[in-house]
């Protein structure tokens, strides 16, 4: 079936239908990531976009459970130059085409996604549908140009969990998944092997503005029991469960339209241990009483390089955001620790006085390279010195 991919500015790309029939707008922008195109489609930090993966070839390992990271996918749309004919893995249940029909998700494959990309960046992001309805190529471009701009939207209100919670009780979910080896005396079953879990040391309270499963799985690795709120829980109510730390996690849309978060973050500085990452990093800045602006096309994928001022050391990292932080609108007791080497941008702060770190990528890598890591010991080590 005929599908089409139309811009706000006018361009157009046909293609071939897989996925969900159906009409489609978001934001569109592009992954570069090599792997892990299901957690791109379960990261809620997706939400009202339609992703491009620059990989030539996408599909050829499936979908299954155990790499969501969260209960759906998020994405508008999906967008690739090539669905793989064969779905070739043995934790595999169900194929990219038949996850994206039973979510009512429409795909389109067969475009040109270097020259997508090319486009975007040079002209950068903005909005556009996804059709196998709408064979008018104007009326599809209309339909791009009536839908809700990027800036100002607030996601997080879709995404965030409407009840408070604890992760993972009984210490089922968070281990960590390996392949059974005998040499190393780890038991394996269908699903594979998995490494015991740390004891639990410390408690921390993570704030759910789109939280991916593994960031989850992370803390709890690291030795945090974790209790998850909503967005809107306020920072007496968090201060209430009288946690060792406070997490801000990940999540979508514009962080200067989250003034209802601002307001309750600023009350938290000073009184607990915190580390954020992505939106939280955004958030904490606007806490601070910084401002955020929208970049050109965003940071999406697992190969930007960030280099940290302070050792002069430089991590490859995973990323998901189409927003920054305005480093000359940060108070001076504010430290930029870590800059984007592609542009300049702000990839991380510390405040002088307290003991809050943040960074805009995800270091729990998923998907996406292991450098970062190290910031989960970071936040234990701040917790225990209380710096």
């Amino acid at each position: 079936m005929k599908a089409l991919l139309a811009l706000e500015d006018g361009r157009c790309f046909e293609g071939e239908s897989f996925g969900a029939p159906g009409t489609r707008t978001g934001e569109i922008c592009f992954n570069t990531s090599m792997t892990g195109y299901q957690e791109v489609l379960t990261d809620p930090s997706y939400r009202g976009q339609i992703v491009a993966m620059t990989c030539p070839q996408i599909g050829n390992y499936g979908i299954n459970h155990h790499d969501a990271e969260s209960h759906e996918p998020h994405v508008r749309g999906f967008v690739i130059e090539e669905l793989s004919p064969v779905v070739s893995n043995w934790r595999s249940e169900e194929s990219l085409d038949e996850y994206l029909k039973r979510w009512s998700i429409p795909g389109i494959q067969g475009i040109d996604t270097r020259a997508l990309t090319k486009h975007l960046r040079t002209l950068g992001a903005m909005r556009a549908v996804v059709t196998n309805e709408v064979s008018s190529v104007a009326e599809a471009v209309q339909l791009a140009i009536d839908s809700p701009q990027m800036s100002g939207s607030d996601y997080v209100k879709e995404v965030t969990t409407k009840t408070a919670y604890t992760w993972d009780p009984d210490d089922t979910l968070s281990r960590e998944w390996d392949i059974p080896s005998p040499s190393q005396n780890r038991a394996g079953g269908p699903d594979g092997a998995f490494h015991d879990l740390a004891p639990i040391k410390h408690h921390v309270v993570a704030y759910d503005f789109g939280i991916k499963r593994n960031i989850l799985r992370r803390l709890r690795q690291q030795g945090f029991r974790v209790d998850v709120v909503p967005a809107t829980a306020t920072a007496e109510e968090v201060l209430a469960k009288n946690p060792d730390g406070v997490f801000l996690s990940n999540g979508p849309g514009d962080p200067a339209a989250l003034g209802y978060i601002h307001t309750e973050i600023n009350k938290l500085i000073g009184k607990k241990p915190i580390f954020a990452i992505c939106l939280g990093h955004q958030i904490l800045g606007h806490a601070y009483g910084g401002k955020t602006f929208k970049l050109k096309f965003g940071h999406r994928g697992g190969n930007q390089p960030v280099k940290d001022l302070r050792s002069g050391k430089v991590a490859i990292t995973a990323q998901n955001h189409g927003f920054a932080i305005d480093p000359s609108s940060l108070p001076s007791n504010v430290e930029v620790t870590h800059i984007n080497l592609n542009d300049g941008t702000v990839e991380g702060m510390r405040h002088r006085d307290e003991p809050v770190l943040s960074v805009q990528y995800h270091p729990e890598a998923a998907p996406g390279p292991n450098d970062a890591k190290y910031f989960f010991d970071e936040f234990t080590r701040m917790i225990e010195k209380g710096v």
